[in-house]
């Protein structure tokens, strides 16, 4: 492909020497890419290192080091802008460090895009999870996230639904220009949502796709960067709604331990009680009803990209994510700051 008409990576990087050479790795194996634009955003760990020695194997590297986050900036945005100063392909593909790209994905997505005419294209990739954590939380945020930014609505050019994952966003540079690119979103925690909420404003045409099959991340690897990451973004995922929290929050806990509780209370009753038929009856409809929430979790799973095996750890993801989405609402509406990455952000510049 000719330089022109090549894609620009540019990959945001802070203390990353746990991800930085696969995500780079894979991103050279990609044909359409012609450069590779890490920002290490004042990095404390191996990262320069191993950026270093990737510059010797990898041609189409370039690197950019920051030594400072200027006031009225969020980290990641800053470090993106950056990088899409130094870029000079048609397309800026923005990808996260901790994302691996599958062989050839980016040549079947950038042809997508251009069959769909679209200005931005965006995936969300395939979860990584190794620990029960991951399994009960991940999985059950994005059949939420499905509810809340449904593909077809965001896809339709005739909705105001608009939403990008900020792990895989492939936009052509004049748009991103057009609408002052990442500069633009200096302040907002989830830039990925506000540069499709631009573009879409600006009457561009969003793609957004499942993504497993074209690359995977794995977002945490500790319990607590886990909860410092949700808690980061949840809040502005419900669109800083208390009332949509507190109902995702209930109805959780309502779904995934309500049966089982009726079920206990019930075989608790029904050990003292004398008249059994009744209390039979209800035991075996609080059953019915358990099956069916499970069911129902499987088929979503398999709708969001997830395998379907994973809904037994409903019942611990279910109180888990009430927590988290608690745990974002008293960040944003009582604590007044939270913190990513070693920085703390007042939620007053970032609402």
């Amino acid at each position: 492909m000719h330089q022109e008409t090549s894609v620009s990576a540019i990959i945001p990087a802070r203390d990353e020497e746990r991800n930085i050479a696969r995500a780079v790795r894979s991103l050279a194996s990609q044909p359409d890419i012609g450069e590779i634009i890490v920002v290490d955003d004042q990095s404390q760990d191996r990262t320069p290192e191993i950026l270093a020695e990737l510059k010797k194997q990898c041609r189409a590297l370039r690197t950019v080091r920051l030594d400072h986050l200027p006031e009225g900036w969020v980290g990641k945005p800053r470090a993106a802008a950056e990088g899409a100063k130094l870029a000079v392909g048609e397309w800026l593909l923005f990808t996260d460090a901790d994302t691996e790209h599958y062989f050839g994905s980016l040549a079947t997505l950038l042809a997508r895009a251009e069959l769909n005419h679209a200005d931005l294209l965006s995936i969300s990739p395939g979860q990584r999870m190794e620990t029960w954590w991951e399994k009960a939380v991940i999985p059950l945020i994005y059949v939420q996230l499905a509810r809340l930014y449904r593909f077809e609505e965001v896809n339709d050019p005739r909705s105001p639904a608009a939403a990008a994952n900020g792990q895989y966003i492939l936009i052509r540079k004049s748009v991103y220009e057009r609408i002052g690119g990442h500069e633009a979103a200096r302040e907002a925690v989830l830039e990925d949502v506000e540069l499709a909420r631009r573009v879409k404003a600006a009457g561009g045409r969003i793609v957004f796709l499942p993504g497993a099959g074209y690359a995977e991340t794995r977002m945490y690897r500790t319990f607590d960067e886990m909860w410092r990451g949700w808690t980061k973004n949840l809040f502005l995922l419900y669109e800083g709604s208390s009332r949509r929290i507190l109902k995702t929050a209930f109805e959780l806990i309502l779904i995934a331990w309500m049966p089982q509780t009726i079920i206990v209370a019930f075989l608790i009753w029904f050990s003292v009680s004398p008249s059994k038929t009744w209390l039979v009856v209800a035991i075996v409809a609080c059953a019915v009803l358990f099956l069916w929430s499970d069911w129902s979790y499987s088929r979503q799973l398999k709708r969001s990209g997830f395998p379907a095996h994973l809904w037994p750890y409903l019942w611990m993801g279910a109180p888990l994510l009430s927590l988290l989405l608690l745990s974002s609402l008293r960040a944003y509406k009582r604590t007044g700051s939270i913190e990513w990455k070693g920085r703390i952000y007042s939620v007053k510049k970032v609402l």
